[in-house]
């Protein structure tokens, strides 16, 4: 009955249910006024013509049984005038009660009143209980990632929906969420705001600047992260009360710039943390190439130590035995004066100073050119729209206007002569195309892509790319590094560095006995023990009570880490 009284309270407070209801009773007066009608001229014609007399009750009586096509046949008109009338009543009944009615019915009384079963389904507050969670201001492609991630960090979170319909259908999911107003205080108050972790404002630039400024009114100290999608609006978002902006398009190019190789062969570090080091260098055209990881002696000679072999946008575990080709990109981790040594081994091989081709002159597009320029490596890029060719003056050493799918543009740009090519359209299907198509013309050419979805991470790796990064996937990284407290280390797609303290069943054991690695995937790269840090331990390390492993790998490595325990846990 609780439930009853709410849904009808909600439905008789809507404006727009009010005035369908009125248009529901002028209907019901009009069929009234119509059966009153018709028993007159019953009565008319019977008496007038028939030569029959009948009460009013029984006028009334027919006029329903014909209109709602019953027909008992127990009263019936003799003339042609009476039945000609018997079929206008007839058929006025069909349209009105057996056509119009139940649609009107349902538009403007049956369908408010299921809208508003599910509206009173939609939650509009949390627990008072729920704190430390986080708070997501809608939905969107970063929205997915980040809440499975949550899940495996054990953090609370609620997203705000505007919709209750929306709301309710994302309960019925499995989502935790809370509909309200997104420019209303009592909305944040109603999650708890001033408890929260952190509210990430993840809509466009301008509702994202009034909900923060709304957000600081209901919780002056909460942590607010806003994404933004036009990097001059980075500054309205600080100064609206944001305490992270994170323009993720620019980054992105950033990112994807930074896997490019162009020049001299060198390492490209990717992330770090502490006085560690985490790199990719190019096999291609240097002595490495065709020999095993253990062949290599990287570490013998300069203190590296190879974690990891990308290898068609995949990142392989470091067998000793995996064989380096010329396409692969090894991961290493080190110092700095290590990886300064291992450049100096590189920097005579493979020497392309020719331009790298970007392809799509978008937001990701521009950050990832003014990105190569600040390396001075020289850039040429294809756009295909001819309205952004003013916008992109200075940003690349030579613009290209028309279809990168067209042979001669790709040639005149020097597809023939780049050491790589960075597809950064906003559309992963032209991306994938492109991928082939650049495979096919240059084998050897270093291949990096975007991708929005990452559903589409397959189809790229399969195009032929040596490495891709999707917007989604750089989203989840960032704001989880925000999250944790944790240094933001962007080593690829799905592929992050992962700190966890030594299981007690772990304790006591060497690297080596542990099997870590061959058993979850995982590679283990630095150990804590207090202020010390260990980097590249090596395999007689032992894990004690108290340590810390900083490890390299992918989510479903490290849960599979940590779904391990002292009884099955291999020895």
């Amino acid at each position: 009955m609780k439930t009853l009284g709410a849904q009808l309270a909600l439905v008789l407070g809507e404006r727009e249910f009010r005035k369908n209801l009125r248009a529901l009773l002028k209907f019901v007066l009009l069929v009234l006024a119509v059966i009153v009608a018709f028993t007159i001229l019953f009565h008319v014609i019977m008496i007038n013509v028939e030569g029959q007399e009948h009460s009013w009750f029984t006028g009334f009586y027919w006029t329903l049984t014909v209109m709602s096509t019953l027909g008992f046949g127990d009263i019936t008109f003799q003339t042609d005038l009476g039945r000609m009338f018997s079929v206008v009543v007839l058929v006025t009944g069909i349209l009105l009660l057996l056509v119009v009615l139940p649609f009107t019915f349902i538009r403007f009384f049956y369908a408010p009143w299921l809208e508003a079963q599910v509206k009173v389904r939609a939650p509009r507050s949390l627990p008072a209980e729920v704190e430390g969670h986080v708070i997501l201001c809608g939905w969107d492609t970063i929205a997915p990632g980040l809440i499975a991630r949550l899940k495996d960090e054990g953090v609370a979170y609620v997203i705000l929906e505007e919709s209750p319909e929306r709301a309710a259908r994302m309960k019925e999911e499995g989502l935790s969420v809370v509909t309200g107003e997104l420019d209303s205080v009592a909305t944040y108050r109603n999650v708890n705001v001033k408890r929260a972790r952190l509210v990430i404002a993840n809509l466009d630039d301008v509702t994202n600047t009034n909900m923060a400024l709304t957000i600081r009114e209901a919780a002056p100290d909460v942590a607010v992260a806003s994404i933004s999608t036009n990097e001059d609006s980075q500054d309205i978002l600080t100064l609206a009360g944001s305490t992270h902006v994170l323009p993720l398009r620019r980054l992105l190019g950033e990112q994807l710039a930074n896997r490019v190789n162009a020049g001299h062969a060198q390492t490209h570090v990717v992330g770090s943390f502490r006085d560690l080091l985490i790199a990719e260098f190019p096999v291609l055209n240097t002595p490495l190439s065709g020999k095993t990881i253990r062949d290599t002696r990287l570490r013998e000679m300069v203190g590296v130590n190879i974690v990891g072999v990308w290898e068609q946008a995949r990142l392989m575990p470091a067998h000793p035995d995996r064989v380096l080709t010329d396409l692969c990109l090894p991961m290493v981790v080190g110092t700095r004066e290590q990886m300064e040594e291992l450049d100096e081994l590189l920097y005579i091989y493979d020497t392309n100073h020719h331009p790298v081709l970007v392809m799509g002159g978008g937001k990701v597009g521009r950050a990832a050119c003014r990105a190569l320029k600040k390396r001075d490596i020289r850039v040429h890029l294809i756009e295909k729209n001819e309205r952004l060719a003013k916008r992109l003056e200075g940003v690349a050493d030579e613009l290209f206007i028309g279809d990168a799918a067209h042979l001669e543009l790709l040639i005149e740009a020097g597809i023939d002569r780049a050491p790589a090519v960075l597809l950064t359209t906003n559309d992963d299907a032209m991306n994938v195309f492109l991928a082939v198509y650049c495979r096919k013309l240059r084998p050897d050419v270093r291949i990096v892509s975007r991708i929005t979805h990452e559903r589409n991470m397959a189809s790229i790796r399969r195009a032929g790319a040596d490495l891709a990064l999707s917007y989604s996937g750089l989203g989840v990284q960032t704001l989880n590094s925000i999250i944790m407290g944790q240094e933001l280390v962007v080593l690829g797609e799905g592929v992050e560095l992962h700190r966890t303290p030594v299981p007690s069943w772990l304790e006591g054991r060497t690297l080596a006995e542990s099997h870590i690695g061959a058993h979850t995937g995982l590679s283990v790269v630095a150990v804590q023990d207090g202020e010390d840090l260990v980097t590249n331990p090596r395999a007689t390390t032992r894990l004690e009570r108290g340590v810390e492993l900083f490890m390299i790998g992918n989510q479903d490595q490290m849960k599979a880490f940590r779904e391990l325990n002292g009884r099955d846990f291999p020895t």
